[in-house]
């Protein structure tokens, strides 16, 4: 009886040691760039399944009519918490967790300031904006620095009123579709 109580007991405590956490990492740098645009990002750690991601870069935006067609380049500013959901499933499955490669669900803010439009035609006339997008995604290794990484939501986005402007609606909806190659530094 002795024999199997303690073969039971040694068995315990293997699972015990085995059943750690998955956990985000402390801070992960990394530069992303897709179709439209190119961000720099931080990625620090809140608790074991969620990091704060602080991001700016440049959103790319096309326009066109009947007279005009172009482009511009313009600032973004973006802070997102992000919950990594399946990490203990994926260190269970013996998937690839580090840099927080994992499935997410974040709250995407961002803030465009009219600071600056890079653009192919002048006078360009940029509002200035903000957006509130719940969004869920997927980060995935390639190798040891590479990632790649998209998502998809649906939020809330509010225009800033500039002098001489008049917009028909205020509120609007913003969309979050991205898809993006990085590296982690």
């Amino acid at each position: 009886m002795k024999k199997i109580v303690l073969t039971l007991a040694l068995c315990a405590i293997t699972f015990i040691g085995h059943s750690q956490n998955a956990s985000v990492e402390k801070s992960v740098y990394g530069i992303q760039t897709g179709l439209l645009g190119i961000w720099v990002h931080n990625e620090a750690k809140l608790s074991n399944q969620i990091a704060l991601r602080s991001e700016i870069g440049l959103d790319t935006g096309i326009y066109g009519s009947d007279v005009i067609e172009g482009f511009l380049l313009s600032p973004t500013i973006t802070l997102e918490p992000r919950w990594y959901y399946n990490l203990n499933k994926r260190e269970n499955k013996s998937r690839r967790t580090d840099g927080n490669s994992g499935n997410f669900i974040a709250i995407k803010t961002t803030y465009h300031p009219d600071w600056f439009v890079i653009s192919n035609e002048q006078n360009i006339n940029f509002i200035s904006d903000i957006s509130i997008v719940p969004t869920w995604g997927i980060r995935r290794n390639i190798g040891d620095h590479f990632n790649y990484e998209t998502g998809i939501g649906v939020g809330y986005l509010h225009y800033f009123n500039k002098d001489n402007v008049v917009l028909v609606s205020e509120p609007d909806v913003a969309v979050n579709l991205h898809l993006r190659i990085g590296y982690r530094f």
